[in-house]
Order: structure tokens, then sequence, then C-alpha cells
């Protein structure tokens, strides 16, 4: 897959993968979409539930652009928590490619610190700064072996659509995931599919239908009890 550069409604770059009529960020706004879903839908609403907690291990499915990461990277700077941040890709984007992405203009941070994202090694752990830990895992998550990686705090589920690629949501997926999350973990994601949902329910999440980002009307968060 060839990913092509593609300006969203926010001014901030995704790619688009032609094959697939896709695009790794919603085309409504790439940053507004990952800062709304992940951070404050996802890891807000964790750090609410356990505020006395000083470390967290955030999974993510689709490393992507690296645009979640970098959010999670600077926002450790803030935080009284260290973020331990591991993410899957079975096909990541050259930092060539990266290079291209506008995501330090639009936010205003050193560019330095994305582009050590890409650059750092896969399936190796790194400490990017003080606070954050990252390691990218260049494997297919439809064979993952779960015993590979210690349990999980947050899941970020930023495949691409059920739409496009329904075998990355199927219910025996998310049964794999489930059983390596801590209790009370949380799930999130962008994507409010009704066969999402009941997937999720049936695994034994708890499923919320919550008030989609910016040009969206739903998106779904769920819960390990």
């Amino acid at each position: 897959m060839n990913p092509e550069l593609y300006l969203t409604a926010d001014g901030s770059h995704t790619l688009y993968i032609k094959e697939l009529d896709e695009t790794y960020h919603s085309r409504n706004g790439a940053i507004e979409e990952s800062r709304y879903v992940f951070i404050d839908k996802g890891f807000n609403h964790w750090r609410s539930l356990y505020p006395e907690k000083e470390s967290i291990h955030i999974f993510e499915v689709g490393f992507g652009s690296g645009l979640n990461a970098w959010l999670f990277s600077e926002l450790a700077k803030s935080l009284s928590l260290s973020i331990h941040f591991s993410s899957i890709e079975k096909f990541p984007i050259s930092p060539e490619i990266a290079a291209t992405l506008n995501y330090p203009e639009q936010l205003g941070f050193d560019e330095t610190g994305f582009h050590e994202l890409h650059q750092a090694p896969w399936n190796q752990a790194v400490s990017i700064h003080s606070r954050f830990q990252l390691k990218k895992i260049n494997a297919d998550f439809l064979s993952f072996d779960w015993n590979s990686t210690p349990t999980i705090d947050l899941v970020l589920m930023d495949a691409f659509g059920p739409d496009k690629q329904p075998e990355m949501w199927e219910a025996k997926l998310l049964e794999n995931l489930f059983q390596a999350l801590n209790p009370g973990a949380v799930w999130v994601t962008y994507s409010s599919k009704g066969e999402v949902k009941r997937s999720l329910r049936n695994v034994g999440f708890n499923v919320e239908r919550l008030q989609g980002p910016p040009r969206k009307k739903h998106m779904l968060r769920a819960s390990k009890p």
C-alpha cells in the first residue's frame, strides 16, 4: 500500500490508502479526532477513575501516522504519571513519509520529538523521555501473541474501520484482547458500528455509546468489569 498525503478539515494531514478508499484519520479533522476520542474520552476517562495510579500501559491498534503516540508523548510531559505506550502496526510508513505530515506545524510542538517516534527501532521498548516509553510492534494484530505484552490499562482501537477491514474487529480478536486487559481497563474507538458494540458486549465488556468527535454522531467506549 502506498499512502498519499490528505488534508483534513481541521488543517491537519492524514494519509489516504487508495486500495481501501480509506484514510488513517477522520477526514473531518485528524488532530481533533485523536484528541477527542483517545485523549478526552479514553485517557481522561481512565484517569478520572484511577487518579492515584502512577503509571499506565496503553496499547494502540494501528501506529499509522504516529499522531496518537506523539499526542500522548507530549501529554505525558505535564502529567504526574508515566506512560508505557505499545503500538502494533503491520505496515509501517517510512520516516520519509512521516516527515511530510504537518503535525508539528499544526500543534506548535518541537518536531524533533515526532521524528524520534518514527525513527525509534521496532520491537523494543525505547524511552522517548522520562515519562514516556514507546514500544512499536511490527506484527499482525490477527495473530498477535498477547503473552508477549504486559497487561493493559487502556486500548486505543484505531484500526481501519469495520466496513473496510472487518477481520480486525472480529469477536475472537476482541476476546483475546479482553483477556490481556487489567480489571477496570478502558477500550475506546472512533467507530460506533452496531456489530462492534454487540461483539464487545458478548465478549464481556460494559459498553457505552458516546457523542462522537466533530461532525461525527457517535463513538464507542467499553470497560472490563
